[in-house]
């Protein structure tokens, strides 16, 4: 039971939880509820799209040992696949199970959220199977997931969808950053790759800062997501600064693990940056979730 639990990653799948909790911020369905809160389906649609989450993610990256259990004999022979621990037909029929889990429970919000929930299966399906083998696109491929799950957040209004379908460019350039650094995470990095991560770490941040001024009607509102980007920044750069001085594969994992796992970090700025402080700090909530799972379960 363990190793299928750890085919799934935990800790990846409370990030993911973020992503939607985030989307829903900026949905607008928040400040709605608290005025009107006997009009709106709260109870029903932000656990679907949790639950959503957790079978699309889940089903994701079980996939991922699935297409990898090959290599990982030879380069990861201690992963569940490869040591006996799981089986790959096991593995298979879990991640499937996981996929058709998040698509109905998403179809059970709306079918444009259904339909998210399909392109997102697609694209992770498409990474571990293509995208992880190319350099360039690889890194957006498995951005495009997220910012996919992100949307599937918003999808909770979908009218919202229009104004807001280019914040899925935030976890797009995340996403790429972390997953060009763990290219290392074998043979060691590379400071091309580390430079790359450090610029579009940098954007991300400056982009939520933005994001959050223009959404604040009065200026001291937008001083509000100041004290999460500064958190999210302690969370990525050290890490990344100790790999880019060794490039040796433990640092470059460790820089890979704190980017993962600050993604609860950056969706709570984000959660900020339309206006809702208080839901950013229960995003933050997740946070040591997140990093007990973490301590248990590996999360690359």
């Amino acid at each position: 039971m363990r190793a299928y639990l750890q085919l799934m990653r935990p800790a990846n799948i409370i990030t993911a939880m973020a992503d939607i909790m985030a989307g829903f911020a900026g949905s607008g369905l928040i400040t709605e509820i608290i005025v009107h809160w006997e009009k709106f389906p709260f109870p029903t649609v932000l656990p679907l799209l949790l639950l959503s989450t957790i079978g699309l993610y889940g089903g994701g990256v079980v996939f991922n040992d699935v297409f990898d259990a090959k290599l990982d004999a030879i380069e990861r022979p201690e992963r569940p696949i490869p040591s006996g621990r799981a089986t790959l037909q096991g593995a298979i029929f879990l991640g499937v199970g996981l996929l058709l889990l998040g698509v109905l429970a998403a179809f059970m919000v709306s079918a444009i959220s259904g339909i998210i929930a399909i392109l997102i299966s697609a694209l992770a399906l498409l990474y571990n199977k293509y995208g992880k083998h190319h350099p360039f696109l690889g890194p957006i491929n498995m951005g495009a997931c997220r910012g996919g799950n992100l949307l599937l957040g918003v999808s909770a209004f979908p009218d919202a969808l229009h104004e807001w379908w280019f914040i899925a460019l935030i976890p797009i350039a995340y996403i790429a950053a972390i997953t060009s650094i763990s290219r290392g995470e074998v043979h060691g990095g590379n400071k091309s790759a580390l430079l790359l991560a450090f610029i579009l770490y940098s954007l991300v941040i400056l982009s939520i800062a933005v994001l959050g001024l223009i959404q604040s009607s009065q200026s001291y509102k937008w001083l509000q997501v100041l004290p999460f980007l500064a958190l999210f920044a302690w969370l990525i750069f050290p890490p990344l600064s100790r790999a880019w001085k060794d490039l040796k594969p433990q640092n470059i994992g460790k820089a890979v693990k704190a980017g993962i796992i600050a993604l609860i970090v950056m969706d709570a700025a984000l959660a900020v940056s339309f206006g809702v402080w208080w839901y950013g700090l229960l995003i933050l909530l997740l946070l040591p979730v997140s990093r007990f799972l973490a301590r248990q379960f590996a999360v690359t």
